[in-house]
């Protein structure tokens, strides 16, 4: 798909890949509306980018419908959808208080797994009333974000994990699903990448992360990220499938 003059929504555009990907996406000509649950953090890359922010919490279904219907209202609805909003929260099943909280267990999955599921569901309704935009019938593309941990969680990640895995286990039923509106699904699986919550962890765990990929010997760029996103919406035969960005690496177990 050509993104010249399309419509895009960025969930967790305020910061990391998100942020990247918005501003490539809006590099490439795409109009670009920026959703974050940290409003200022959302303006201030839509200033950036000459796009349209809209404070949101992708898992509460009203806030998410108003961010869209804003979107919608100020640049036409979107035909890109990039899923990048998520929490990373860890802590052991057991740990030295107890069992592992049961509200933050359910708070992640609501965020990362429910919250991608409800953009989702609301971006392809909407998608799905527009009128092609070639003779192959295509009308729009969903991205979302899911994790190497959805394979290789490491201890204190159960429910970051289950979360992500989540997000890899719908990828293809959607994509089955949406494919008669010509609306494809994938996920991106991103590995150690660069972002504000690896970058400001001591040196030392992030030289032991680094030493744990295979090739290249060092943290991913958020621009890769947002270049393989681009090369997703722009290859249409890139469908139902989990695409592992992460230069080999396995996850140790801690």
């Amino acid at each position: 798909m050509d993104i010249k003059d399309v419509a895009a929504v960025v969930t967790g555009g305020g910061s990391g890949m998100g942020a990247e990907t918005a501003r490539q996406l809006a590099k490439g000509g795409a109009r670009v509306a920026v959703l974050d649950l940290n409003g200022d953090n959302a303006e201030a890359v839509a200033k950036e980018i000459g796009g349209v922010a809209f404070q949101c919490d992708v898992s509460n279904e009203d806030s998410a419908r108003t961010a869209l219907e804003g979107a919608a209202k100020a640049q036409g609805i979107a035909r890109i959808l990039m899923n990048c909003a998520g929490i990373a929260p860890g802590a052991r099943v057991v740990g030295k208080d107890g069992p592992h909280d049961l509200a933050l267990f359910t708070k992640t999955i609501t965020v990362n797994l429910i919250g991608t599921f409800n953009m989702l569901r609301l971006s392809a309704a909407a998608m799905s009333a527009l009128e092609p935009v070639n003779d192959t019938g295509e009308r729009g593309v969903i991205i979302n974000t899911a994790s190497v941990a959805a394979y290789e969680g490491q201890i204190g990640q159960a429910a970051y994990s289950a979360s992500k895995g989540g997000v890899v286990g719908m990828t293809l039923p959607a994509a089955r699903e949406l494919a008669r509106f010509g609306i494809r699904v994938v996920t991106i699986a991103p590995g150690l990448i660069g972002t504000p919550m690896l970058l400001n962890m001591p040196q030392e765990v992030q030289d032991s992360l680094i030493a744990t990929t295979l090739f290249p010997k060092r943290l991913g760029r958020p621009d890769e990220f947002s270049s393989l996103a681009l090369h997703v919406i722009d290859n249409a035969m890139i469908n139902g499938e989990t695409i592992r960005l992460d230069g080999a690496v396995r996850l140790a177990p801690k």
